[in-house]
């Protein structure tokens, strides 16, 4: 019994059966790659609030306290 089931590339809006694709959830390699390459590029993005500047210098303060302990780590 062979599923169907018709759906549209995320990348073209090309309709496909998505159970014969090879490359789902998109209809070919091609879209695949471009889709790749766009996350490689780091063109996607989630969006997210702007931190105010106290945050900002907090997280700072914990990644240099991070790399610090990191050092310390690497010397014993």
């Amino acid at each position: 019994m062979n599923k169907i089931l018709k759906v549209k590339c995320p990348q073209c809006d090309i309709e496909f059966n998505y159970y014969n694709s090879l490359f789902r959830p998109f209809c070919c390699e091609k879209c695949k790659m471009i889709d790749l390459g766009h996350w490689f590029q780091e063109t996607y993005t989630v969006p997210s609030k702007p931190s105010s500047i106290e945050e900002a210098q907090e997280l700072i303060k914990e990644v240099e306290k991070f790399q610090q302990e990191q050092s310390n780590n690497e010397e014993n």
